[in-house]
């Protein structure tokens, strides 16, 4: 968790005093810390005015405090026990050695009285701080904190149990045991679902297995071991995660969906779409984790092309027609779709979606979930929309004629109508959509731009250049004028930050198609998906394997991530 704002420490003062920040910059530097739940240093760092390095050469030798490297530290020697894990997490301070009464303790800004006071008072020693750099800092703290593979009594208490709370599903009779109680199993599943949190992980696997239980994150699109609990405690570990998710413990036979919420602050909270699954040796829990925040990234935070993102703008603010969005499952899809729908949400505009659930609450947007058992589907819902004065309709998905026929004919009569479709490419789109059965006519005159898209997995900082033959580069895709020696390959190196697999983060491939006038007589005249990808590679459109190889030409990933997500 994020450290706490605290008050403008003597620090920020010192800076501006000596001319080393401008009074200006310190105060907007602080006012964001105090939103976003951070530290001074951290915003500091942050927003680039000084690296980590020079804030703790500067705070050591201005007040006088030793200066540590913490690169050269063993952090399986630090000891764990004496600072309360609560205190490491939230304000970011770790007990570097202890003689006799007297605490060494590391930390950034080493004139936050709060925190030696809390400190002091937490442990009943005397505390000395020792100045070291916010940066390696954060690693060591993410590090102490990364425990979910420790024996369930080793479990730290970082959550009250208050800290969960359940929104939304429909309420579900509840069998209430002492077993499901289990305290331990309680602390247990936070710390699993709070390291996946500050990990960045987008999905948790609990997978029963004859001889094992393990527990799995998904990272980057990569699926990681993380723990194996006891085999004992699998039911438990279900039921606790079923009772706050507002599902029926009882019932183990069929797959169930729900959704919670964990409160990390009063400015954070994190939602979890949670799915069961029947499996042989039990019940096989998956959570995905939805991250408000990143509905609020922006569209250049995707990874949009300049002109990708200047038709994707040009598109969406039209008046009425309709916007496709097609990928893979956990392609970000509605990620995009999100950020579209931040970048419209405006006071005079009326904005209604029907999703299957709603993943990320958007205020200032009607959103509403579909229901099957009670009879609300996509199609139920649009029929409603039409009658609610919408201008802008988010579909979750097209699955069927009825669907798409009523999201047709709501792009047809004025209103502009997003959604996602499965489909391999933009091309492909507009072929399943006559495959449905939907007329071609209707299809050329609504459709206005599709966008396929792909996640990629984003080198990190560590990333070394690499020598790739030009044979390779030109069965990759790269044209003999691309090769012109004015740019270098990238390939993954490792480090701490990225846990030795040479990515951290991911980067959006993207297929921008807007609907020209020849791709629409293509389609009049039912031409197929070759068709239209031929035109539109002459109207200048990119497909994925050609915006993946940009993307490698920038530095951003490197040539196998790009042939791994794409086809060529």
């Amino acid at each position: 968790m994020a450290a706490n704002p605290g008050t403008f420490s003597a620090l920020g003062r010192a800076l501006v005093q000596q001319g080393r920040l401008v009074q200006a910059d310190a105060t907007a530097i602080h006012v964001e810390a105090a939103k976003g739940g951070l530290s001074f240093v951290q915003q500091l760092v942050a927003s680039r005015k000084l690296s980590a390095r020079e804030v703790s050469q500067f705070a050591a030798g201005t007040f006088g405090y030793p200066l540590l490297d913490l690169a050269a530290v063993d952090t399986d020697q630090l000891p764990l026990n004496l600072i309360d894990a609560k205190i490491v997490a939230n304000h970011r301070v770790i007990a570097l050695a202890k003689r006799g009464n007297r605490l060494f303790v590391g930390m950034s800004d080493p004139t936050n009285e709060q925190v030696m006071q809390e400190v002091k008072f937490a442990t009943g020693m005397t505390t000395e701080p020792v100045v070291v750099e916010d940066d390696k800092l954060g690693l060591v703290v993410k590090r102490l904190t990364e425990s979910s593979g420790r024996a369930l009594d080793a479990v730290t208490e970082d959550v009250d149990l208050s800290g969960i709370e359940v929104t939304d599903g429909d309420a579900q009779p509840e069998v209430v045991t002492e077993e499901i109680d289990d305290a331990p199993v309680v602390k247990y599943v936070q710390k699993i679902l709070l390291d996946a949190i500050n990990g960045g992980a987008s999905d948790i696997h609990f997978e029963p297995y004859e001889k094992f239980y393990r527990i799995r994150y998904r990272q980057d699109g990569v699926l990681y071991d993380i723990a194996q609990p006891p085999l004992a405690i699998k039911e438990k570990i279900a039921s606790r995660i079923k009772v706050v998710s507002k599902l029926d413990i009882s019932e183990k036979r069929v797959p169930q969906d729900g959704r919670m919420k964990m409160v990390l602050s009063k400015t954070r909270a994190i939602d979890f779409r949670v799915s069961t699954l029947p499996t042989l040796h039990g019940e096989k829990i998956c959570m995905r984790i939805l991250d408000p925040s990143s509905a609020t990234l922006g569209i250049d935070a995707l990874g949009y092309d300049p002109d990708q993102k200047e038709a994707l703008m040009h598109a969406i603010s039209r008046p009425y027609g309709m916007v496709l969005v097609t990928g893979p499952t956990g392609s970000g899809k509605t990620v995009s779709l999100y950020t579209c729908l931040n970048i419209l949400n405006k006071p005079g505009i009326n904005i209604s979606t029907a999703e299957d659930p709603a993943e990320i609450n958007l205020p200032g947007i009607n959103q509403v979930n579909m229901n099957d058992k009670a009879g609300l589907s996509f199609s139920v819902a649009l029929k409603a929309f039409l009658r609610q004065d919408p201008d802008i309709i988010m579909v979750g998905e097209i699955r069927d004629l009825e669907t798409g026929e009523i999201a047709i004919k709501a792009a047809q009569t004025g209103h502009l109508v997003l959604s996602t479709l499965h489909t391999n490419d933009a091309p492909t789109t507009l072929s399943r959509l006559m495959n449905m059965g939907i007329a071609p006519f209707n299809i050329a005159s609504s459709v206005i731009l599709i966008t396929a898209q792909r996640l990629a997995r984003r080198l990190c900082a560590c990333k070394r250049p690499v020598d790739i033959p030009p044979e390779a580069l030109k069965r990759a895709g790269f044209r003999d004028e691309d090769l012109d020696g004015g740019w270098q390959t990238y390939g993954p190196a490792g480090c701490e930050v990225c846990k030795n697999t040479g990515y951290k983060g991911r980067v959006g491939i993207y297929q921008v198609m807007p609907i020209s006038e020849e791709i629409e007589r293509i389609i009049m005249k039912n031409g197929t998906a070759i068709d239209v990808a031929d035109q539109a590679q002459r109207d200048g459109v990119r497909d994925l394997r050609q915006s993946g190889l940009l993307k490698v030409k920038k530095g951003l990933t490197s040539l196998e991530e790009v042939e791994a997500v794409t086809n060529e």
